[in-house]
This record gives C-alpha cells, structure tokens and sequence, in this order.
C-alpha cells in the first residue's frame, strides 16, 4: 500500500501530537515538516525530540527560505548551504530521511522580462554543483537523503525537469543525493509525466502531490491512475507527501485525500 505523509500546515492542531493525531485517523502514514531558514529548524528540536518519542513519524522536511542554494549572492547560497546541512542532521536525530530543496524559487525566470538571467547556464551549473557537492556529503555522512526539487519555468529557471535534476546529482557523484518529482511541476514541464518518472526511477528519492492546478490530489486534470501506477511499477517506496493548496472546507479536504489517492492506486 502506497505511503502517503502531509505536510504539518496543512493539518489542524496546535502541536505536532495533535496533527498526527487528526493524520492517522485521516489516513496519512506521516507528516512532512517544513523548515525555516534563520536555523529555525534547529530550534525546534526540542519540540520535534518529543513528537518523536510521542511515536509521530515525521519522514521528510521541506525547506521553506527565502533564498537558496542557486542564489545569485555567494553570501545567500553559504548561508543556504548551512541551513540546508542543519536541516539534514536534525532530520536524521528525529528518524527521518529525506531533506527537500530546489535550486531556487522566485529568483528569476527565462519566461518573463528581461529573460536573460545575470549568470550563464555553465556558471549557474557550477554553482549548483558545489553546493550539492557538499551537500551530498554531509547527507551521506548523516544517513540521509538530500533531494533535488525541479520547478516549473516561472518559479525558477536553472532545474525544470526530472532528466535535468538527474543530471545534476549524477555529475555531483553522492550517494546522498537524489531527486524529487513534484505532480504539479511534472504536469507543466514534462512531456509525458509517467515516462519521465520510468527514466528517473533509478535517482527518485522523494514525491510530492498535487493536482495541475496545485489544490489537492482529485481538484484537477492530472492522471492519478497512470500516475500511480507507474510509481508501483518502478518499484517506488518512499511517501508521497502531499503539498498543495486547498480547495472547500480545509479540514475536510486534507481529510479526504488518503482515500482519494488510494482509490486510484
């Protein structure tokens, strides 16, 4: 059966105890954290130590910066860096696996004006080669899993599609990286989601879910029957984290998205 986790601001409740609880009556086998930059995630250890012993499987974390490895300023991307290594021990203290990030988000994109990016394409490689470099290390080191989101064409302009992300992590050479295959980026940037993910199975380390329009899973167009059943046929084991925004009562759309996907699945 398919492992479906939900990110901790989508669910009801004051404390993470609380989130699960609602969660696993709902369906979800775990929750995906989000993390701040300013070493936020780091603070919260305490909270996230005694969620963990309170038994809330909290497989994954998302980043949640406003600024990232691919960063234009050398001074934003060290500072990404070093979230992003906090962000992968502390997953690892708690039980945890995989650390999300793209290369960036809002920066800049080839789609609007003026077009052309203040850094070339072999330079914009470069940057996200070392700091996936190091990365990696400090992911494998941890016995964890730094994954690399692609994004659609107008929220970021260097890593758009499945075979771009693998190209990175392959040339970055760590086995502590892997690639993220978000829904709603797939259904804009790939030309055929499902053969994508078969050419990627070998790198995909994490997915997240949401429909074409980026409401929850059954709110769009997207394919759920073919989607997941590719995901089974290449042997995917990790969660599909669910990352959306919601359409109707909040509360009683996350609660139906467990049944809905498996439904499908």
């Amino acid at each position: 059966m398919i492992k479906i986790s939900c990110q901790e601001q989508l669910l009801p409740g004051e404390s993470l105890q609380a989130k699960w609880d609602f969660a696993a009556r709902a369906g979800y086998d775990g929750i995906e954290l989000r993390a701040k930059g300013d070493f936020a995630f780091r603070d919260r250890l305490p909270e996230l130590r005694q969620a963990a012993r309170d038994g809330v499987p909290m497989p994954s974390v998302c980043v949640d910066m406003l600024h990232f490895i691919g960063a234009f300023d050398a001074d934003l991307r060290r500072d990404a860096i070093a979230q992003l290594r906090s962000q992968l021990s502390v997953i690892a203290e708690i039980g945890g696996s995989v650390a999300c990030t793209p290369a960036s988000y809002g920066m800049f994109s080839r789609r609007l004006p003026p077009f052309e990016p203040p850094r070339t394409p072999d330079a914009d490689r470069a940057v996200l080669l070392a700091a996936l470099s190091e990365l990696g290390a400090h992911a494998e080191a941890n016995g964890v899993t730094l994954v690399l989101e692609p994004l659609n064409r107008y929220e970021d302009h260097m890593v758009n599609r499945l075979d771009e992300a693998v190209s990175l992590i392959d040339e970055a050479g760590s086995r502590g990286l892997r690639v993220l295959a978000d829904t709603y980026h797939m259904n804009i940037e790939e030309d055929e989601p499902t053969s994508a993910l078969v050419k990627t199975a070998d790198r995909l380390g994490h997915v997240q879910v949401s429909d074409s329009n980026r409401f929850q899973p059954g709110a769009g167009h997207i394919d759920w029957g073919a989607l997941l059943g590719t995901l089974d046929a290449i042997g995917y084991d990790g969660h599909l984290a669910v990352e959306c925004r919601l359409r109707g009562e909040p509360t009683a759309a996350v609660a139906a998205i467990p049944g809905y996907l498996r439904r499908w699945s």
